[in-house]
Order: structure tokens, then C-alpha cells, then sequence
């Protein structure tokens, strides 16, 4: 009898344990999708840079650098995507990707800046459409971050709360880190001024 007990208990345990692995399994998987959605906004941005920059080279021959700038933070911001995509809860490596992306955000901010004052580019057709698309690519990005956030916050909770805690650590579950603005300008409200 106290055998029998003991056995039904054991399985019990055994089916506990085994339903919060797949659980963390679950969440794990969902943060990587997320990831997998921003990686599809990232790779088609990283795409229309080159062609936004080809553009521009034609109206502003005095404005080398900050074209420099977009590409080389544009490579950066790719290199750090290829390391994090095999694994976007790789804390480290999300780190280094939101500090090339931060980057790159800033170096496309300098280049529109810079395109005001040349109104020739500003009506241009095909630039038009680029900075249209380039906006558009943005905002999905914005919107795929914040799903992404939103399944690194549901992994990460059960990584921690009582007693998924447990089992996260003993099987290696690792926290995840968010994709998050780190540059500054990037939070700052736009301001309007019609003087």
C-alpha cells in the first residue's frame, strides 16, 4: 500500500515537473518566433539602406560622411543581427544588436537631417518612396519589438516564479533580454513648430 502511494506520488511529480519544462519550452519558443518577426522588418531594412544611400549620393557629393556613416552603422547593425538570430535569448549578443540598432537609428536621424537641405533630393521620386518604405519597415519593426518584449516578459516570469524557478534552473534555462531603445533621440518627443 505505502509502495503504491509512494509510486502515484513519484508520478505525479514526474508529470509536474515534465508539464513545466514544456511550458518553458513553450515560452522559450514563442520569445525566438517573436525574434523571427523583427528579423524579417531588420532584413528588409538592412536592404533598402544601400539603395536609400545610392540615391542620395547623387545630390549630395558634399555629404560623404554621413553616408559613410549610415553604411557602416548599417554592417554593424547586420553583424550584430547575424550573431544574435541563431539565438535571440542569448543575453550579450541582444545587447550588442540593440547598441548597433541605437546606432543605426541615429546615423539614419543625421541623414534626414542632412537631406533637408537639399530640396532637389527631398522631391525626388524614388527617394520619396524609399524614406516611405524605410518609415513603413520602421514601424513594423517598432510593433514586432514590442511582441518580441512581450513573449521575453512571459519567459522570463515563469523562469522565475515559484516553482518553474526550479526546474529553469536545473534544466539551464537562461533569462532572456529585451529589445529595447537605447538611443535617447529615439524616446524624445518630436517637436512641432509652425514659427
Amino acid at each position: 500500500m505505502n509502495g503504491l502511494v509512494l509510486g502515484v506520488v513519484l508520478v505525479a511529480a514526474i508529470l509536474f515537473v515534465v508539464s513545466i519544462f514544456n511550458k518553458l519550452v513553450r515560452l522559450k519558443n514563442n520569445v525566438k518566433n517573436s525574434f523571427a518577426q523583427i528579423d524579417v522588418q531588420l532584413k528588409r531594412r538592412y536592404d533598402l539602406i544601400p539603395n536609400l544611400v545610392e540615391t542620395a549620393k547623387a545630390y549630395m557629393q558634399h555629404e560623404q560622411v554621413t553616408l559613410e556613416k549610415v553604411i557602416q552603422a548599417r554592417n554593424q547593425a547586420m553583424g550584430a543581427y547575424q550573431a544574435v538570430a541563431h539565438n535571440p535569448t542569448n543575453g550579450s549578443e541582444m545587447k550588442n544588436l540593440v547598441q548597433a540598432e541605437g546606432m543605426l537609428g541615429q546615423a539614419l536621424g543625421q541623414l534626414r537631417v542632412v537631406m533637408e537641405s537639399y530640396p532637389d533630393l527631398k522631391a525626388n521620386t524614388t527617394m520619396n518612396q524609399l524614406m516611405e518604405e524605410l518609415t513603413s519597415t520602421e514601424n513594423k519593426i517598432s510593433y514586432a519589438r514590442q511582441a518580441y518584449n512581450d513573449g521575453v516578459m512571459d519567459y522570463n516570469n515563469q523562469c522565475e516564479m515559484f516553482p518553474s524557478n526550479i526546474v529553469a534552473k536545473s534544466f539551464n534555462f537562461q533569462m532572456a533580454t529585451n529589445f529595447e531603445i537605447t538611443n535617447s533621440v529615439e524616446r524624445e518627443t518630436v517637436k512641432v513648430s509652425f514659427t
